[in-house]
């Protein structure tokens, strides 16, 4: 019966349409009062202490700062430093594109701005050079997810808090996924301009990088500032992500000018929104993972397992399966919280890295959020540019096929995730 209300319930709630944070207070009121497990007054308690959490406070500062850094200027002078540099091979502009998703997801995090920053500046120009609409609106979808892998990110934040794991160990681990994932679709995309016969952009001149250079110098500091401080052991991630917030209003203000005190309040308002909506989808969650974790339903989902006596690479297949199906319908952090206390015991038996398994967990629901028909990404990007779906879920399938191969390998090769560490360890 536990299984019912801790499985099938929630799968049904979201069915009908209910949202996320509801779904979750459901299951768990629900689940209290069933199986008899705790008073229904202990879901206050586990919700407001999942909120109590220091690293949590990195997730609406790296929000805020990489709003700041999208409407700043900053990312504007990204795309045109990647592009001084790129310009004279095939498919520049679209490289350039990736390049500076790549550069803003060290600075944000966060996939769905960096979806909206880099794709309203690049959307443009990407038609006018004969890449065609369908692709370019594809190929920014795609490329935001990257911002979900690259350090520091959002997902990794809250999966660490939830496993119970090192923050900066997952950001070390996920510098090489992130960046093998931008370089095969930075060769996809010089392949395919190639093929079509897309004019390459102007070849690099010392005079033009050297003035985006000096516009962009400020811009290329702050990933600079940021990684090295959190590598260098200088700062945490959660206090790097309140400089974060610091550097990006300084430089976008009385550096660049692009904002004033009036519009940067504006935007902290804008983003207290959508924080609100992330933090009470924790808050639930967090009430959720206590009673699943009380109840031992993990303990009974390990024993089920081993009783099918299953190997590791097939526990891996499946478990891969699941999270891009859960990941194509909910948003990362939201399915973090709801699956790691289910899947974090499983690992654990099978003999799993657990930091391994949280760069597998994070890059199949950065995976889903533009696996067609219910990624985030996807609505987002129709949303934005009017893209119709249809068009759009043809227009990923290449670039899908490409992120599922590097899964596959990330996923049975942990050496390319755990090499890094040992810098750390």
């Amino acid at each position: 019966m536990a299984l019912i209300v801790f499985g099938a319930l929630p799968l049904a709630l979201l069915t009908l349409g209910l949202p996320i944070f509801a779904v979750l207070l459901c299951a768990t009121t629900i689940g209290i009062a069933y199986l008899g497990e705790a008073p229904v007054r202990a879901v206050h308690t586990a919700m407001f202490g999942s909120l109590d959490s220091f690293a949590l406070l990195a997730v609406p500062l790296f929000i805020l700062a990489g709003d700041i850094m999208a409407r700043g200027g900053i990312a504007q002078r990204l795309i045109n430093l990647v592009m001084s540099l790129v310009g004279g091979i095939p498919g520049s502009l679209g490289v350039a594109t990736i390049g500076s998703a790549s550069i803003f997801g060290a600075m944000s995090g966060s996939s769905v701005a960096c979806v909206a920053a880099i794709g309203k500046l690049t959307l443009p120009s990407l038609e006018r050079s004969g890449y065609g609409r369908v692709f370019s609106v594809s190929l920014i979808t795609a490329t935001g997810v990257i911002d979900v892998i690259i350090p520091p990110s959002i997902p990794m934040i809250i999966y660490a808090i939830a496993a119970q794991q090192s923050v900066t160990e997952l950001f070390f681990a996920g510098i090489v996924p992130g960046l093998l994932m931008a370089a095969s679709l930075a060769g996809y995309v010089m392949i395919r301009a190639k093929r079509r016969g897309i004019p390459s952009g102007t070849r690099p001149r010392w005079a033009a990088v050297r003035e985006a250079s000096r516009g962009a110098g400020w811009a290329v500091a702050a990933p600079v500032v940021i990684l090295g401080g959190i590598y260098g052991g200088i700062f945490t991630p959660t206090e790097a992500a309140g400089i974060a917030c610091i550097y990006a209003a300084l430089v976008s203000v009385l550096v660049y000018r692009a904002l004033s005190w009036v519009q940067l309040w504006r935007i902290t308002l804008d983003c207290s929104v959508l924080v609100a909506q992330i933090m009470i989808v924790v808050a639930a969650a967090g009430a959720y993972s206590w009673l699943v974790t009380t109840s031992g339903v993990p303990t009974r989902l390990i024993a089920a397992i081993d009783a099918q006596a299953m190997p590791v690479w097939l526990l891996l297949l499946v478990i891969n399966i699941v999270l891009l199906l859960i990941g194509s319908v909910l948003e990362p952090p939201a399915a973090i919280l709801l699956l790691t206390p289910l899947l974090a015991p499983i690992a654990q038996q099978a003999g799993l890295d657990p930091i391994h398994f949280g760069l597998v967990v994070t890059m199949n629901l950065a995976i889903g959020m533009f696996l067609p028909p219910f990624g985030l990404n996807l609505f987002a990007s129709h949303a934005l540019f009017g893209t119709p779906l249809p068009q759009l879920y043809r227009g990923v399938l290449p670039l899908l096929a490409l992120y599922l191969a590097i899964l596959v390998l990330i996923t049975y090769v942990p050496a390319i995730t755990l090499a890094p560490l040992a810098l750390y360890r």
